[in-house]
Formats: C-alpha cells, sequence, structure tokens
C-alpha cells in the first residue's frame, strides 16, 4: 500500500530538519576551530609582543642637588628610595627620592651627609656590581667607601637607613709606597684580594696587587702588597681594571694598552691596540660592560665601539666588535647596568642614549623631558634612572624589559663574547648574574627540521609501501587484521617511545651500529631474492598462496636477515673498524659520535609517524574506484601498469595529505625529541649527532622561566614559529591536495 502524500510530506520535512541540524552543527563546529585557532595566535602575539618595545622614560621628580662641588659619582639602592652622591670635595650625600609612606621624606631631602676624604686628588668606582668607590688622597694613598643601606621592618613597613662603611677598617690603602700624588686611580674588589691602578705626578702608571693571605695560627686575614710599576710616555687619559683583578688597562689618547696581572701580582704587557682615529674618530671616554668582558669607546662624532678579546694566532686579543651611533656630537660618558649588556650614552648635545650590545639594538634616542644631560646613574633592577642636568637632579621611570631581544638577534648570527666569531647559539640561562643570554631561535628551529627529515626518511618509504600493498594488493580478510593492528599503534603514548628509545634502542644502536647499517642491505636482498625464488616455483606451489597471504612468508625471511646482520655486527666491527666502529667515527672520519643521536630519533619517531600515514594513504589507495583498475586491466594492462599509472595518480592527493599530515605530527614531537636525544641546541646534519628541537624546548625551560621575563616570552616566541610551520605545512598540503584532485578528478 502505498504511503499517503501526508506521511510523505512529514518524513520529508524530518530528513529536511536533519539535514539542516547536521549542516549547522559541522559548521557551528567548524567555526569553533576556527575560533581557538585564532585565540591561538593572538594569545602568543599577545605574550610575545612585549619583548619587541622600545624603551619608554617617564619622569618622576625633580629636585636641588644636594650636598656640594661638582659631582663625580651617583648611585641608588636597590630599591630606588635612596640616592647617594659623591663630590669632588671628598663629601658623600644619602637622599631621598620620593616620598615613603609612614616616613617624612621628601624627594632631594638630606639623609645622611658625611666628609669621606680630605682633599682628594682622584676619584673612581668600581663595577656597579661591586658597590664601592674610592678616593685617592695624599702621599699616594687611598681611601674606599662602601655605602650601604640597613633594612628594618616596623608594624609590617620596611624602613631603609643609608650607612657609610670604610674598607680596611677605615685605614687608608697606601697605593703608591713612595707616597707620589695620585691624578688617576682605578679599583677593584674580588671579597678576599683588592687591586688598585694608579696614575703619579711623574706619568707613572702604579699597580698595586693586594693578595689577602690568612694566618695558618692566628687565622688572622692579612693584605700582601705586590706593586709594579709601568712607565710611560705622554697623558695618560684613562685607568681601568676589571673586577676579576686580572687585568689593567691604560688608554692613552687612542692607544690602548692591556696588561695581565698573575696570581702573584705580575704585571705583563699582552696588547697594545691601536684604535684607528680616521675610521672611528678619537676616543673621549671609555666603560666596561657587565660582566666586564667587553670594552665600550666613546668617540668624537657620537659612535660608540665595542671590543672584546677573540682568540687568534697571537692568543686572545680585543679586537673591534660592533659599533653603535648615539648622535653626532661627541660622547661625554658611558654607564652600563648591573647585570644586562644595556648601557647608556651621554653626548655633548645633552642627548641619551640606550643600547644594547647583544641583540645590537639602538633603543632610545633622545633629550629626557628636553633637558640636557650631564650625568646619570641606573638603579641594580635598571627600573629608574637618575639623572642630572645643570644644578638639578631628575628621577626618571624606566620601562625597559627586554632589551636583550631583537628581530636581528633572534635570527641572525650574534657575535657573542668569548665567542671567535658570529654565531647561532641558544644558551638561555646561566649561574653568573651577568651571565650574557643568547636566544637564537635558529639552531632549534634547525633541530625541529633534522627531526622531522630523519624521522621521515624512516616513516614516509615504510607506511607508503605498506598502505599500498595493504590496500592494493592484500586480500581483504589479511586487510582486516593488519588496518586496524598498524592504526593501533597510533596510540602507543609517545613518552613510552621515547623511553624506550633513550633506554633501550640508543645503548642497542652504538653496540651494534654495523649491524644496523647491514640490516639496511640483507632485509632488502633478501626480500628481492624470495620474490626471485617465488616466481621460479610451480604454478601449482604458488597457486596454494591466496592474494596477498605469500607476503606472510616474508616474516621469517626478515626476522633471519635481521638475526644474521647483529650476528655479524662484531665480525664487521673488528675486521673494518679495529674492533670499535665509534672511536673509527670519531678518530678516523672526524665525525662526531653521540650515543642518543639524530639515527635513535628518526627511528622512534618513525615508529610514531608510520600510523599516520598508513592509515590516510591506505584509505586514500582504497577508495580509488574499481571502475578504473578494472578498466585499466581490461585494456591489457600489468597489475603494476595498472598501480603506477592510475591508482597512485587518483589516489596522489590523499597520499600527499598522508605525508604532510606525517610532517606536521613530526614537527610537533615533544617527549620522543626529549628522550632520545641529548637536547642539545647545534646546527649540523650528522646523523650521529642530537638536536634541541621548539617543541622540547618549550617543554624542558618553561618550567624554571619567570612570568614575563625575556626567557618566558621567548618561549611563547618559540611556540609561535612551532605553530607557524604547523599551519604552513599544512596550508600547503591542502593547497597541494586540492591541485591534484583537480588534476586527476577527471580519470
Amino acid at each position: 500500500m502505498a504511503a499517503s502524500p501526508r506521511g510523505q510530506l512529514g518524513a520529508s520535512n524530518v530528513r529536511l530538519f536533519k539535514d539542516r541540524a547536521a549542516r549547522w552543527g559541522v559548521t557551528f563546529g567548524g567555526g569553533l576551530v576556527l575560533i581557538a585557532l585564532l585565540l591561538i595566535f593572538f594569545y602568543l602575539l599577545y605574550v610575545v609582543e612585549p619583548i619587541f618595545r622600545g624603551v619608554d622614560i617617564e619622569q618622576q621628580q625633580s629636585f636641588a642637588i644636594p650636598g656640594q662641588g661638582e659631582t663625580v659619582a651617583m648611585g641608588m639602592e636597590e630599591q630606588s628610595e635612596i640616592g647617594y652622591r659623591f663630590d669632588n670635595l671628598g663629601g658623600l650625600s644619602f637622599f631621598a627620592l620620593k616620598q615613603k609612606p609612614g616616613t617624612d621624606w621628601q624627594p632631594g631631602q638630606v639623609l645622611l651627609q658625611q666628609q669621606v676624604a680630605e682633599q682628594p686628588t682622584a676619584f673612581a668606582a668600581t663595577q656597579p656590581q661591586n658597590k664601592r668607590y674610592v678616593y685617592a688622597v695624599a702621599d699616594g694613598k687611598a681611601r674606599v667607601i662602601e655605602p650601604k643601606f640597613r633594612t628594618q621592618f616596623n608594624n609590617g613597613r620596611r624602613l631603609t637607613t643609608p650607612v657609610v662603611d670604610f674598607a680596611n677598617d677605615g685605614e687608608l690603602y697606601q697605593v703608591d709606597p713612595q707616597g707620589r700624588q695620585l691624578q688617576q686611580i682605578a679599583y677593584e674588589y674580588d671579597g678576599d684580594s683588592s687591586l688598585f691602578a694608579a696614575v703619579t705626578s711623574d706619568n707613572v702608571v702604579v699597580v698595586n696587587y693586594l693578595q689577602a693571605t690568612k694566618s695558618f695560627l692566628t687565622g688572622a686575614v692579612e693584605l700582601k702588597a705586590k706593586v709594579n710599576e709601568l712607565p710611560t710616555t705622554g697623558k695618560v687619559d684613562n685607568v681601568v681594571v676589571t673586577p676579576d683583578l686580572r687585568q689593567v688597562f691604560v688608554r692613552q689618547g687612542n692607544r690602548f694598552a692591556v696588561y695581565d696581572v698573575s696570581r702573584t701580582g705580575s704585571v705583563s704587557e699582552r696588547q697594545v691596540l691601536n684604535v684607528d682615529k680616521r675610521r672611528y674618530g678619537a676616543i673621549t671616554s671609555m666603560q666596561l660592560l657587565a660582566g666586564a668582558s667587553s670594552v665600550l669607546f666613546g668617540h668624537d662624532q657620537g659612535l660608540i665601539t665595542q671590543w672584546f678579546e677573540v682568540a687568534g694566532e697571537n692568543g686572545r686579543q680585543y679586537q673591534y666588535i660592533r659599533e653603535f651611533k648615539a648622535g653626532n656630537s661627541a660622547i661625554t660618558g658611558l654607564v652600563a647596568e648591573y647585570y644586562r649588556r644595556t648601557f647608556y650614552a651621554l653626548n655633548s648635545d645633552g642627548q641619551v642614549g640606550v643600547f644594547h650590545t647583544t641583540s645590537q639594538a639602538d633603543l632610545y634616542l633622545a633629550k629626557p623631558e628636553q633637558l640636557h644631560a650631564e650625568q646619570l646613574v641606573i638603579d641594580p633592577r635598571a627600573n629608574t634612572l637618575l639623572m642630572q642636568s645643570g644644578n638639578q637632579l631628575h628621577s626618571f621611570k624606566l620601562d625597559n624589559e627586554h632589551p636583550e631581544v631583537s628581530w636581528s638577534g633572534v635570527w641572525q648570527e650574534v657575535w657573542y663574547e668569548g665567542y671567535p666569531e658570529p654565531q647561532y647559539v641558544w644558551q638561555s640561562t646561566s649561574g653568573s648574574d651577568d651571565f650574557e643570554p643568547k636566544f637564537s631561535l635558529v639552531p632549534i628551529s634547525f633541530g625541529t627540521i633534522k627531526a622531522a627529515a630523519y624521522a621521515m626518511l624512516f616513516a614516509v618509504p615504510i607506511g607508503l609501501a605498506a598502505a599500498v600493498y595493504t590496500a592494493y594488493f592484500m586480500s581483504p580478510g589479511v586487510r582486516k587484521v593488519v588496518k586496524p593492528t598498524v592504526e593501533i599503534m597510533e596510540a602507543l603514548p609517545t613518552v613510552i617511545l621515547g623511553f624506550l628509545a633513550g633506554l633501550w634502542l640508543a645503548p642497542l644502536i652504538e653496540t651494534y651500529l654495523p649491524g644496523i647499517v647491514a640490516t639496511l642491505i640483507l632485509i632488502p636482498t633478501s626480500i628481492i631474492l624470495m620474490a626471485l625464488i617465488s616466481s621460479n616455483l610451480p604454478k601449482a606451489w604458488r597457486s596454494k598462496f591466496t592474494d596477498g597471504s605469500a607476503a606472510l612468508v616474508l616474516i621469517p625471511v626478515v626476522l633471519l636477515a635481521g638475526w644474521l646482520s647483529f650476528e655479524l655486527s662484531p665480525w664487521i666491527e673488528s675486521t673494518f673498524f679495529g674492533g670499535n666502529v665509534r672511536e673509527y667515527i670519531t678518530n678516523e672520519l672526524g665525525i662526531t659520535f653521540d650515543q642518543r643521536n639524530s639515527l635513535v630519533v628518526g627511528i622512534a619517531m618513525g615508529f610514531a609517524v608510520i600510523p599516520t600515514i598508513f592509515s590516510i594513504a591506505e584509505d586514500a589507495v582504497f577508495s580509488v574506484p574499481k571502475h578504473l583498475s578494472n578498466g585499466s586491466l581490461a585494456l591489457g594492462a600489468t597489475t603494476w601498469q595498472t598501480l603506477t599509472k592510475v591508482v597512485l595518480l587518483t589516489a596522489s592527493p590523499g597520499i600527499f595529505s598522508a605525508v604532510m599530515m606525517g610532517l606536521g605530527r613530526a614537527v610537533g614531537e615533544t617527549m620522543i625529541v626529549l628522550m632520545a636525544t641529548g637536547n642539545t641546541p647545534i646546527m649540523d646534519w650528522n646523523i650521529f649527532e642530537g638536536m634541541r628541537t621548539l617543541s622540547a624546548n618549550i617543554a624542558v625551560e618553561m618550567p624554571e622561566s619567570e612570568v614575563g621575563s625575556s626567557h618566558y616570552r621567548i618561549l611563547f616566541l618559540a611556540a609561535f614559529v612551532l605553530f607557524i610551520f604547523t599551519f604552513a605545512f599544512n596550508t600547503v598540503a591542502e593547497l597541494v591536495r586540492q591541485r591534484l584532485r583537480d588534476k586527476y578528478s577527471s580519470m
């Protein structure tokens, strides 16, 4: 009995509703996926964006200069609440920088004032982190002062009190035993010993090394002096001592002399450097960077050059590295930050320039609030800038959170201190506060590509060959077992694969490396040999094997070939490689060999990627319409010709998608790379060395990074690069897949 028109109409409406609901559901779900991708994209940009901001300087307070005389040095305590000033008359003044709750402090109010030296003839400051200052006084003597701050808490409020401390229990140091007047002085202290370098009135450079020795009987610490004199001709413009007490620098015009100081106090000339006046201009100022590995020279045309030691034929020698430009007038002062490679330059036009050497960044150049800058100092946290202009002091809030990161520093070669040449280096942390961070993403991006390349080299041939055979040649009964089994492999946790690769596979490959290489020869040879044998078997024998089941015969053959390869490994090693293939590779071939290397990663990641490639490619080949292959066979083509000329071409969009999906999986893999390699960020295609990938780097370093720091944000930049990598791969894959589908859809 035919259905009523009303019933048919009702069924049609229900079907239409279901179709619309399904369409809306799929559209909504796809929209959510796109929104999620956009949210990830913009959140990564949100976290990364601050590292590329410029410097912001905002004025806070202005007040008259406390104390008397001319300013020779200034400083601030860590909280930027109290500043201090040394004058050329030997006075030290502590003053408030801001109002503070619970006190009657006013900006510029003198909190403590003390005469610390009488009739000084010279003055110098140590590197900022040592926070000591020295006045040269009469009879070749010197007094060392250390401003300190005592912190107490009263009713939950922190109260900071300035204190003046004198080194050597307040006693004067006899820098020049002959008692000559000191016209210039330099001083550094390493916690025990001290090193003075001073220029006397007769132009002699006196180097006095005070070595701390502890009495075995009394335990008292005594200073044993070792004095050296360095005769000079002409005026000495600068004398500088390094904080490690190992070098003394003497500058006379554009002549820069470097002297080594031994642990016994002996002084020897290492290098005399004549800075090219025509190229760089006359030197007008000099400053050590944080860490004291680099020397900065300011020149009379606004140029600032950086020099540090580089190993060469004559040992380690100072040489020109890079330059910065701070206007067109003479550089009158250079100030280095406490810990970062950021420095501040003053020129005769009153401008302030902010630069970072490692990132090669010109961060700021202007007159803050149109004030003519004469002197400035930075607080230990680099948050506050104190500047003298005329008879006024001005404090500024300084926003310069990420000077060590720049686009060129991330993607170009950088010449780091102590390195022989510019290199791509990733080294984000160290045990030293004045460490020079190295944030090049090139080594870990290269490591990502290297790991993916070796994984695909292993996975693509096996995955595609298995997919084609399973879909086209294998019998339906065997296919129903093989395909789900391979797809189940994709469910294996990669941490298990990484664990097995690092603890089992890596030592196995190191021990049986000749056998591993032998398998690449014996297994294919044995398969081809079995194919030849099977083709010559009687037809009655071959007919006993159903389609596809003949491949099962290869299982024992492959296992036997693999076993034979491992059994032959010791013999191959002793016969051709002197009994130790690792030493042969390292010493004879000059190739570095690490136990956890790219070969291990390629095999382990290959097993993780093979199921992805196999599943998609197998579906693509199996889905080729049967009328195409049947038509080809009917026209007289062989099975192999039909496969290569018809089936693979029709399935090529799906096969390409399978390869690209596998590549995306390999690029984003974390745990296998993390556990199966040395995780060293090197740039070398050597298969016997490891690598560090973007994903593994994020997994290792994110837990130890400070939230909001440059390290933290650069890791998010690495995540953004990884996101772009996978997005680009997938986009290219989709475009190529669409083009291939359009090309072969008419078949």
